[in-house]
C-alpha cells in the first residue's frame, strides 16, 4: 500500500519548524543579551542612581505586556529590545552597589556571569540533546514562582536579610527549573513564538544572575 506523501511530511514539517523556532529564539537571545549588557555599562559609566522598585515593576511590566501584545508583529522585536535594554539599564546600578561595596565586588559579579552561563548553558545542552520532556513541572515552578515573588515584595517592606535570603535561593532554584521548562517547550512545540521564547528565556537568565550574586554576595563577599 503506497503511503500517503502529505502523512509523511507533516512530522518533517513540524521538526522544520520546531528547528526555526530555537534558532530565532537563541539568536535574538543572544542580541538582547549583548544589547542589555551594553545598557548596563552606559548605567554604570554615567553612575546612573538606583530606580524605585515599583518604577522598575512598573516598567518590567508594561514593556512585558506591551511584548506580548506585538509578539507576531515586527513591533514586537522593538518591544523585546526595550524591555531587556530597560532591564540591563536597572542592573548598572546595581552592579556599581556591589563593586563599591565590597572589596572583591568585581570578582563577585564576574563569579555570579559565569556561574549564570555555566548553568544555563548547562542545562539548556541536557534538555535540548535529551530532548526529555519537562512540562510536568510547569505547575510546581508557577507556584513557587509565585510564592517567591509574593516573599519579595513583604521584604521591601520589611527589609528582612533572612528573608531576602530565602527569596535568592528560591528564585534561583526555580530559574533552573524553568530552564529545563522553557527549553523543552521550544523542543516539544509547546512554545512557537520565538519573541516570547526569547523574554521568558532572557528574564530567567536576568533573576538567575541576580540571585546568584545576592547569595555570593552573603556568603562570599568581602566589606
Amino acid at each position: 500500500m503506497a503511503e500517503n506523501p502529505q502523512v509523511l511530511t507533516r512530522p518533517l514539517a513540524s521538526t522544520l519548524a520546531t528547528n526555526s523556532v530555537i534558532r530565532n529564539t537563541y539568536i535574538l537571545l543572544s542580541l538582547t543579551l549583548l544589547f542589555s549588557a551594553l545598557t548596563a555599562g552606559v548605567a554604570m559609566a554615567t553612575n546612573a542612581p538606583m530606580l524605585n522598585v515599583w518604577l522598575i515593576l512598573g516598567g518590567y511590566f508594561g514593556l512585558l505586556f506591551a511584548t506580548n501584545r506585538l509578539r507576531n508583529s515586527a513591533w514586537g522585536l522593538l518591544s523585546v529590545f526595550a524591555l531587556t535594554g530597560f532591564m540591563g539599564y536597572t542592573l548598572g546600578p546595581l552592579l556599581n552597589a556591589y563593586i563599591g561595596h565590597y572589596a572583591n565586588g568585581t570578582q563577585l559579579v564576574a563569579y555570579s556571569l559565569g556561574g549564570t552561563g555555566v548553568i544555563f548553558i548547562g542545562l539548556s545542552t541536557y534538555a535540548l540533546t535529551t530532548r526529555k520532556d519537562f512540562s510536568f513541572m510547569g505547575g510546581f515552578l508557577m507556584a513557587g514562582i509565585l510564592i517567591a515573588f509574593l516573599a519579595g515584595i513583604a521584604n521591601i517592606f520589611f527589609a528582612m536579610p533572612a528573608l531576602a535570603l530565602v527569596v535568592s535561593t528560591m528564585f534561583m532554584l526555580l530559574m533552573c527549573g524553568l530552564i529545563l521548562y522553557e527549553t523543552s517547550n521550544l523542543v516539544h512545540g509547546g512554545e512557537t513564538n520565538y519573541i516570547l521564547a526569547t523574554v521568558s528565556l532572557y528574564v530567567i537568565i536576568y533573576n538567575l544572575f541576580t540571585s546568584l550574586l545576592q547569595l555570593l554576595g552573603v556568603f562570599s563577599g568581602d566589606d
